[in-house]
């Protein structure tokens, strides 16, 4: 059966539909020993030679990960400054594995890891991203005001942030916990709404993947996905497509 090649890369876990794409117009793919740079080139996995950077590039068994990220950990798979990776947590594998979306050094919690790139392309839609829950706390005392604020939108580098939904909010002269619930996550998203608002983040931790949680699961812990959990995952995923 044909299949375009920046899907057969992605399942093969070489990084996201996009990312593969780059790949292959960066001249590292070639296809039964003919470089590819052509992006919409159809393979036949079970009988073309594909090789990427050197690597054979070949089917693999599906595998999905939660895992409970602790700090000091990056999401990526190459990094310049040989920091630890939240991927080499986990032990014993044999595909290559990746993350969907990321969670930034300082902080933690849930993170789904897989070699699954249709999975990952789908939950990583730019338009209509997976709603994440984040456990947030702050030193002072969170003021009606900039609970508003951040409600509404709060204006950054790259424009207005989307409304947020703010919930179990604790208030404390010293600390305040609460939950932030997004639709996007740029590039340390929380904390720059925060220090908009004048406020330091002490923790942040990512507790929910759309409805995908796991309170028992320790930091610095993983665990499979259950069949039903990645079912809904790909029903969620639909759901988002359907939108396009």
């Amino acid at each position: 059966m044909l299949e375009r090649l920046q899907k057969v890369l992605a399942e093969a876990g070489f990084g996201s539909r996009r990312e593969c794409e780059k790949i292959i117009e960066a001249g590292r793919v070639t296809v039964d020993g003919e470089c590819v740079t052509k992006l919409g080139t159809v393979v036949d996995p079970d009988k073309s030679v594909i090789y990427c950077d050197g690597i054979n590039v070949q089917k693999q068994r599906k595998i999905y990960y939660l895992l409970n990220k602790p700090k000091g950990y990056v999401c990526t798979n190459y990094d310049e400054l040989d920091r630890l990776r939240a991927i080499d947590i986990l032990k014993n594998i044999t595909q290559r594995i990746y993350t969907i979306g990321r969670i930034d050094k300082e902080s933690e919690g849930l993170i789904i890891i897989t070699n699954d790139g249709d999975l990952a392309n789908k939950l990583s839609h730019p338009r209509y991203e997976v709603t994440k829950t984040y456990y947030v706390e702050v030193d002072g005392y969170l003021t009606g005001e900039a609970i508003k604020s951040l409600k509404s939108g709060v204006w950054l580098s790259f424009g207005k942030t989307k409304p947020v939904k703010i919930q179990h909010v604790r208030k404390g002269k010293q600390r305040s916990r609460f939950e932030m619930v997004l639709k996007e996550g740029k590039n340390r998203e929380i904390r720059r709404m925060l220090n908009e608002c004048n406020y330091k983040v002490r923790i942040l931790r990512r507790i929910k993947i759309g409805n995908l949680y796991d309170p028992a699961l320790k930091i610095g812990r993983y665990r499979k996905l259950t069949d039903a959990e990645v079912k809904r995952l790909y029903a969620l995923a639909g759901r988002i497509n359907a939108k396009e």
